[in-house]
């Protein structure tokens, strides 16, 4: 499962520089998670670390992209094949 910004996002700049996958951009409004992109770390990570960061808690699991652990990983290998 990706991972949202909620609307409440205040702009701060943590998670951006933080995520590994770079799936975190500035939208039109707020800061935008490409749910293409991101594994909520896993393979990285114990934990997302946007959310880990966010000071105000407004990270959460997107419930439009729903993926297992198993996805996750398999979506990490693909973009970290080397």
């Amino acid at each position: 499962m990706a991972l949202l910004i909620e609307n409440n996002c205040i702009n701060c700049d943590m998670c951006e520089p933080e995520c590994p996958n770079e799936a975190i951009y500035y939208g039109k409004e707020i800061y935008q998670i490409m749910a293409e992109k991101c594994t909520e770390c896993v393979g990285h990570y114990d934990e997302p670390t946007c959310i880990t960061v966010c000071p105000i808690d407004c990270i959460s699991k997107d419930p439009n992209n729903i993926e297992t652990q198993d996805q996750l990983m398999a979506k990490f290998n693909r973009m970290h094949r080397s």
